[in-house]
């Protein structure tokens, strides 16, 4: 039956309904006031009314030691963060992850009696997930974040999770100012706005405000933020590790995962373009990888300070904002990590993998780093909530591969039927099963480190160097890096409206490099203090003393590391590189197929683009099928470009705007791009042409990334080098033009 539409009010009865509308807005508004919190000009209260003295050190065993179970406020603040958000992550919640393999190279038992770093013969199964930090689950791959690289091993003795980054320190050095760290970084929360950024005031303001996060700074600012590819970054446990041997000898460890295609990354402007042509590139790059039998491969490195050493560097090891420089302690590469296989099932895998920094085996413990304490209690906090309850290990991907028995019962979800009448030890009427084990049979013991300390909130004066090696980072890198971290810094203090905090930042980027503060100042149009504001740091307990938390400023041993510029990264395989070939009918078919054949015989994907899908037919009538349109395609998803030759086809390209915009815009970004001499016209169509050398030979060519040449088999020989290279960052400032 039809229902008659009604009419539209009109004067008085549609100013009552307006009238009522904003009588029940308003009582809606009232309704809420006794549950709206205000902190303005408020005194800092625990959520049970007490009054906080301090909000900025965990409760220890002495300032360098263990963090105290009894630390209530910890617990409350770190308890009531973990259960804000359901039922996606707090953090790292856009993930992607993979199954593999991790084969050890040569035992380790000198070092610690973990099964799976001594047996050489078993590959132990491992399911890796990676992660943006700060976006949700909708968020973009490419946004300018820390990315999580956490490993579940289901070794023979339970389960070890390293549950690490691809940064090697952290912002922060005590895992109280956790949720402060986090609360600045996501979205403002009156707006939810920005998503997935750290470019806005409250994270500005929070670090301007606290020093010690100016060493990650230097790394989020730097390429490391946008990584070219999963396969293709560094993974480090963060935290400092105890490896502990079969006769009982500790030592201190640092965990690193090196790509073995090399450390690489994308250009910030391309990252902005990808998050728009295909937000899910690292996810779709890590599963096509996978599928193609291309398998990702890392070795696991250890960096190994025996214990009588601890003190002997001009840093803490227990602070989590430093590392180990390489020169000083090499790493050690003793197993390889392979991923071998997709999920799956998505959820049931990637999304309900429980990670826990507490997972760990016989012959590897933690150390009194402030951070990974906190971490202990939060990660299984967290699981509780986001995963139902205390029986997330039964999980499928969760539970170990060794048989699990113990006298913990019930509860959500709980799947495993306990037979028996005795659910507690001692017992005498189920032969008191199951057993303890003792140590030398593989039963867990911790390391029995001699406490003897009294209970203080605080820091250690070893903790109190923030800069030394913010500036060593700095000091390392490249100078297009260098411009790279300057740009990226100008981009981010854009954004924030408060110009106090921009001036604050400056201030603290002093700290780290004159000409970085210089660079940075000048871009945003102002000036570099004179006179720091004091203090400068600002996380300070009530009762503190200001000058009894300024930082130190040390010297570091080294003026540069190697090892922390991706420019001397592995630069001798394309292996999975994607190369755009441009095509259109009357393409040259020779050209095409060399290149092709060339590069793919070295790994390489090349996929070819043209005007329209479907088939492409060549000058003697050869079929090609295209793989993409310049609808579809953009150069911002290829590591380089090929133009073939071929009459008709080159003056097709040259006439497409689409085809010049790709060339320009792989240009402007740094990538290998070659041509055989024929299309020398659709080069002369770009912005980049004129600013090319007037002749060219293999060394220009490696040098500038442009290769050009009549014979496409020689032409793709030095093509594949110049992919190798990645970038030609060198060219950038110089070369500069608009697309």
């Amino acid at each position: 039956m039809a229902t008659k539409k009604p009419s539209p009010k009109k004067g008085t009865e549609a100013a009552i309904d307006r009238k009522e509308v904003l009588q029940q807005e308003t009582a809606k508004t009232t309704s809420l006031l006794p549950h709206t919190a205000d902190a303005a000009g408020e005194q800092m209260t625990t959520n049970h009314g007490v009054k906080i003295n301090d909000d900025q050190n965990s409760l220890k065993a002495g300032d360098r030691g263990a963090t105290l179970l009894e630390d209530f406020i910890l617990r409350e603040k770190i308890t009531h963060f973990d259960h804000e958000r359901i039922p996606e992550r707090v953090v790292h919640a856009r993930g992607s992850g993979a199954h593999g393999v991790f084969q050890l190279y040569e035992s380790q038992a000198p070092y610690t009696k973990a099964a799976f770093l001594n047996d050489t013969k078993t590959e132990t199964p491992v399911f890796v997930r990676f992660s943006t930090v700060a976006g949700s689950r909708g968020s973009t791959d490419l946004a300018r974040d820390v990315r999580g690289f956490a490993i579940k091993f289901y070794t023979e003795e339970g389960n070890f999770d390293l549950v690490g980054n691809n940064m090697p320190v952290f912002f922060i050095q005590d895992a109280m100012k956790f949720p402060d760290l986090v609360h600045a970084v996501k979205p403002e929360p009156e707006n939810e706005i920005p998503q997935a950024a750290s470019a806005h005031d409250t994270f500005w303001d929070f670090i301007s405000l606290m020093p010690e996060s100016a060493h990650m700074v230097m790394w989020l600012m730097s390429d490391r933020a946008i990584p070219r590819s999963y396969r293709m970054m560094e993974g480090f446990g963060v935290h400092t590790f105890r490896l502990i041997n079969a006769e009982g000898k500790s030592s201190f460890v640092k965990f690193h995962l090196k790509p073995l295609l090399g450390v690489h990354a994308v250009a910030w402007d391309e990252a902005q373009n990808i998050s728009g042509k295909d937000p899910d590139f690292h996810r779709r790059d890590l599963w096509d990888a996978i599928e193609s039998g291309a398998y990702p491969e890392w070795e696991l490195g250890l960096q190994i300070v025996p214990e009588e050493d601890e003190f002997k560097f001009d840093f803490d090891l227990l602070d989590p904002t430093k590392i180990i420089p390489e020169e000083l302690v090499p790493v050690q590469p003793v197993g390889k990590l392979t991923l071998n296989r997709n999920p799956d099932n998505f959820f049931a895998e990637t999304e309900q993998v429980a990670f826990h920094v507490g997972h760990i085996v016989p012959g590897i413990d933690f150390t009194n780093d402030p951070l990974m304490q906190g971490r202990l209690f939060s990660y299984t906090d967290t699981q509780l909530i986001r995963l139902g309850g205390p029986n997330f290990q039964e999980i499928p991907i969760n539970r170990p591969l060794v048989p699990v028995h113990n006298n913990q019962r019930d509860g959500f979800m709980r799947q495993t039927v306990n037979r028996g009448k005795s659910s507690y030890n001692p017992n005498s009427l189920g032969n008191n099963d199951p057993q303890q084990v003792k140590a030398a049979d593989g039963g867990f013991t911790s390391y029995n480190e001699r406490i003897d300390a009294r209970k203080v909130r605080a820091r250690s004066n070893s903790f109190r160097d923030h800069f030394s090696q913010a500036r060593l980072f700095f000091n390392s890198q490249s100078d297009p890096e260098k411009n790279h971290m300057a740009e990226a810094l100008i981009f981010e203090l854009g954004k924030v409206k408060t110009v106090a905090i921009r001036q604050r930042m400056l201030g603290i980027l002093k700290q780290i490099d004159d000409s970085l503060a210089t660079q940075v100042a000048y871009g945003l149009g102002l000036s570099i203090p004179n006179d720091l504001a004091r203090p400068l740091n600002h996380s300070i307990p009530a009762d503190g003393k200001p000058e009894d938390h300024e930082p130190i400023q040390m010297k570091s041993a080294l003026a540069a590391s190697k090892a922390l510029s991706m420019a001397h990264t592995r630069k001798e395989s394309i292996l999975t590189r994607k190369i755009a070939i441009l095509v259109a009918d009357g393409v040259d078919a020779v050209s095409v197929k060399a290149v092709k054949s060339v590069l793919e015989a070295q790994g390489a994907v090349a996929e070819l683009i043209a005007p329209r899908l479907g088939n492409v037919i060549a000058a003697d009538d050869t079929v090609f099928m295209a793989d993409h349109s310049f609808l579809t395609a953009a150069s911002v998803l290829f590591d380089a470009v090929y133009v073939p030759g071929g009459t008709n086809s080159v003056a097709s390209l040259e006439a497409e705007p689409n085809a010049v915009h790709f060339l320009n815009e792989a240009f402007k970004h740094c990538k290998a791009i070659a041509a055989d001499e024929q299309a020398i016209q659709v080069l002369e169509a770009t912005y980049f042409y004129k600013k090319l050398p007037e002749e060219y030979n293999e060394e220009t060519a490696l040098a500038e990334g442009i290769i050009i040449g009549p014979d496409p088999v020689k032409t793709a020989k030095i093509f594949a080098k110049a992919i190798a290279m990645h970038r030609f960052w060198e060219r950038e400032k110089p070369r500069m033009i608009p697309a």
